[in-house]
């Protein structure tokens, strides 16, 4: 159990450091603060359609998501899961292709559900103050997305892309993770590592300015 959570945690930074170099795009501009209640809804641009493909190539293909496809991959070899697959490079890169191939078909189920039912993924700042506040709406981000009103709503798009990709995901792997209860285990960790990367891009501009200061 203390693995799987420092897996968790581990992947969700390395997902975020990924990505770092994006914080200079709309997905992660804090949110000017404004009256609570009216939050966000009055600042709230839905995306284009070509911003939204952008945004999907950029998130599913660029430099970040082979970060992120990397940490998993190494993670799992510490893991030796699949234990098939051994603990060798050839092991190593057959896990790496896992991980960015599960990325990649969750991206592309995400792009396409979301454009359909008009949902924003992005994650946008809470512009809230108080840690345990600013980790609830964290947390609850990965459950609701923006509507193009931007108003909130459940994130059909987000989690029902993570439960495709774990269950398509199957169809390749090894006979001791090709179960429905490994796929649900998948799903669950896919989950627990957007809370945890949702918790750092809140608090993340706030680490940038005390290292900047120090």
């Amino acid at each position: 159990m203390r693995i799987s959570t420092i897996a968790t945690m581990a992947a969700a930074l390395t997902a975020v450091a990924g990505t770092a170099p994006a914080q200079d795009t709309p997905a992660f501009e804090p949110t000017p603060i404004v009256a609570r209640g009216v939050l966000q809804s009055l600042e709230f641009t839905p995306m284009t359609s070509s911003e939204r493909l952008r945004h999907y190539l950029t998130g599913t293909f660029g430099p970040g998501s082979f970060a992120t496809a990397v940490a998993h991959a190494g993670l799992d070899q510490l893991r030796e899961s699949p234990t098939e697959w051994g603990q060798d490079g050839g092991a190593f890169a057959q896990r790496l292709g896992n991980a960015y191939a599960k990325h990649a078909i969750r991206g592309t189920l995400e792009y396409g559900a979301s454009s359909a039912l008009h949902q924003d993924d992005r994650y946008f700042a809470s512009g809230e103050t108080g840690f345990w506040r600013r980790t609830k709406y964290a947390i609850a981000s990965v459950f609701l997305a923006r509507r193009d009103d931007g108003q909130r709503t459940f994130a059909t798009a987000r989690i029902g892309s993570a439960a495709g990709t774990a269950f398509i995901s199957r169809a390749w792997q090894p006979a001791s993770t090709s179960g429905a209860g490994n796929a649900a285990s998948s799903f669950g960790f896919t989950i627990a590592s957007d809370l945890g990367t949702n918790v750092i891009r809140e608090f993340w501009p706030d680490l940038k300015r005390r290292f900047h200061r120090n």
